[in-house]
């Protein structure tokens, strides 16, 4: 007869730290279990048919989201080690679920494994990230045409508010601020364009990004004319005019990948 075993006591303690950092008010999760190995396993610590439990898929969850937004807002650069030990006294849970998140994020292409040093923060070459843009271009020009003709009032007031923010951002030259602040405007972009698919895509490419975007947006010439096209494109938004604000963040879009492959054949090998 198989035993229970409590999750990980530094995994319960992250659960209240991580709860509090994002104000989640999380449900407590019972689970039972039956002797028939064919029940479906209900929502709760992922019990395998083996002896051994694996730490709560919510807490693995938490861990890869907030090493997500360290990588798309700079705290950690390409190329930078992810020591396990480190990352795990900096967010008080165990190794098994850093290397839970760590394998979530390898799969994404945001890390890599190298042998006899572990995991870093993925390196992009000029190939790579030319690929990414042509796939960010074809998504999010769709996205926005679909938010031009299905978003809700509400929605584009939202996505007024979001360009107020952005703007403020970039009148500050903060690249991490102006980062934050161009998440949240893609965040109501995707939502409004009510594809689901193109956002699960496309939240995966923009964190790709965001290590290019803190070197090109740390250059005022760039983080002028990049606010000049999104309000260019919002107002073909507004207007509801899906065609013109596609053509428009084509534009935007094919500038940014110009500046960010720049700024990498620029780099010394």
């Amino acid at each position: 007869m198989q035993q229970k075993q409590s999750p990980h006591p530094r995994d319960t303690h992250c659960l209240l730290v991580i709860q509090e950092y994002h104000h989640v008010k999380l449900n407590s999760t019972c689970v039972s279990r039956r002797r028939d190995h064919h029940h479906p396993f209900r929502k709760g610590l992922n019990l395998n048919l083996s002896m051994k439990i694996e730490s709560a898929p919510r807490l693995r969850e938490m861990v890869a989201t907030r090493l997500r937004q360290a990588i798309s807002v700079g705290e950690f650069h390409a190329g930078d080690r992810l020591i396990e030990r480190e990352l795990c006294e900096s967010m008080g849970v165990s190794r098994t679920s850093v290397r839970e998140a760590l394998r979530e994020l390898e799969s994404e292409g945001l890390i890599s494994m190298l042998p006899n040093r572990g995991p870093i923060v993925a390196l992009l070459s000029i190939e790579q990230a030319r690929s990414i843009y042509e796939a960010r271009i074809a998504l999010e020009v769709l996205a926005t045409k679909l938010f031009t003709e299905r978003a809700s009032d509400e929605q584009r007031s939202q996505l007024q508010q979001a360009v107020r923010l952005l703007e403020e951002a970039y009148a500050g030259r903060n690249p991490q601020k102006m980062i934050a602040a161009k998440s949240e405007f893609y965040s109501v972009l995707l939502e409004g364009s009510g594809n689901e698919v193109i956002s699960q895509m496309l939240r995966v490419i923009h964190i790709r990004v965001s290590q290019l975007r803190i070197t090109s947006l740390s250059r005022p010439e760039r983080a002028e004319q990049s606010i000049a096209e999104i309000r260019a494109m919002t107002e073909r938004i507004e207007k509801r005019d899906p065609q013109g604000a596609a053509a428009l963040c084509q534009q935007h879009l094919e500038n940014a990948a110009a500046t960010a492959l720049g700024a990498i054949a620029s780099k010394p090998k």
